[in-house]
């Protein structure tokens, strides 16, 4: 079985198992429907829980919201990048989206102060959303630390709707800054169904695999939530949230990106130049001699040049089977795949980076939530 730690560092290594071992059911049958999206056509959001209801809400054109969390631990890089493109892309689509900012548990599993985790979820992650093309005018954003009583209210509701068993099964060893991640984590999905923030309706969050075991948990604690006559006497009913499922990028060198190692990842905010030798420097598919490759030829599905490529530098299609074939038939060499992912890189940096500048004035108010 697959081990699926949403704590830990440990890479996916067989996304078919996660269909078998918890229940993700495959996406696609909707990839047809959404060949806007680069990660729904090329099979990178691979898995959903009960996406047919958001799929009915955008055909009837009826509300539904999109959820989703960040870490403020560290730099926005690539790897994150792809979540933004997703809550980008929903809000076009007509979501409303809230976007949490889990400062709690930053300081619980990272030791990142309040400060410090303020700090990067407004001048990182948010202007960097902002950047990639996000309305901030039309999304709730908060702190888990600071925000508002109804929001607090369930999240200790949920604390008696789940069992210490129930928890241990699904995580494993647990430590109290565990628990009480979780249960934030609860508030945090199910909150925008209260009466306060909108009511119920289906709510997406579209995350990686290794934060299924929080979708499970939130799911079974809705259910039991449902139709309880607390909270001033209303009931509380609300949707179990749907999710999607998206694969992981590799790091440079292999192995998972990690926000705790700079030599795996390419921060949006990094000066082109180095991100360029990061790149020159990054683990590749390619035999272990240009005579070799030429006649063996090359494996992208090991290279992380390509994985830049096939997540969010080249948009066609028919270009990136291009470069796919190339190597496989060792027409392309790596020196080549690392000369053109470079001027590509670059070029986005130059671009985003301006553009990011400009973001940072205009996220500034989200500093108090």
């Amino acid at each position: 079985m697959e081990k699926v730690d949403p704590w830990g560092s440990e890479a996916i290594d067989d996304y078919q198992g996660l269909f078998e071992d918890f229940g993700i059911e495959p996406f696609e049958k909707f990839r047809k429907h959404f060949q806007d999206n680069r990660y729904v056509r090329r099979g990178i959001i691979f898995g959903h829980r009960d996406f047919d209801r958001i799929f009915k809400s955008m055909n009837e054109k009826k509300p539904f919201a999109m959820m989703t969390g960040l870490m403020p631990s560290g730099k926005f890089h690539f790897g994150h990048k792809m979540v933004a493109d997703q809550i980008i892309w929903y809000q076009s689509l007509g979501a409303e989206i809230f976007v949490c900012a889990a400062d709690v548990e930053s300081w619980l599993m990272r030791d990142v102060t309040f400060e410090q985790a303020r700090d990067i979820a407004i001048n990182e992650y948010l202007a960097n959303y902002v950047a990639l093309g996000l309305n901030p005018k039309k999304i709730k954003f908060w702190f888990q630390s600071d925000y508002r009583n109804e929001y607090y209210r369930l999240r200790d509701k949920a604390s008696k709707r789940v069992t210490f068993n129930e928890m241990k099964a699904i995580y494993g060893e647990l430590t109290p800054g565990k628990i009480v991640s979780v249960l934030a984590q609860i508030a945090d999905i199910l909150h925008p169904q209260l009466p306060e923030f909108g009511g119920p309706r289906p709510v997406v969050v579209p995350v990686g695999a290794d934060q299924d075991p929080h979708l499970r948990l939130t799911r079974d604690a809705a259910s039991r939530l449902n139709a309880e006559r607390e909270m001033g006497g209303r009931d509380f009913e609300c949707v179990p949230p749907s999710s999607t499922y998206h694969k992981f990028m590799r790091g440079l060198q292999g192995g998972k990106m990690s926000s705790s190692d700079p030599k795996s990842y390419i921060a949006l905010s990094e000066s082109p130049k180095d991100a360029v030798n990061k790149i020159m420097s990054a683990k590749t598919g390619g035999r272990a001699t240009v005579d070799e490759q030429r006649e063996k030829g090359g494996v992208p599905e090991d290279c992380t040049i390509y994985d830049l490529f096939l997540y969010h530098l080249v948009d066609d299609d028919k270009e990136l089977e291009k470069i796919y074939m190339g190597c496989k038939k060792g027409g392309r060499i790596c020196g080549e795949c690392k000369a053109n992912c470079s001027d590509m890189v670059s070029k986005f940096l130059h671009e985003h980076q301006k553009r990011l500048e400009k973001a940072k004035g205009i996220v500034k108010g989200f500093s108090k939530s």
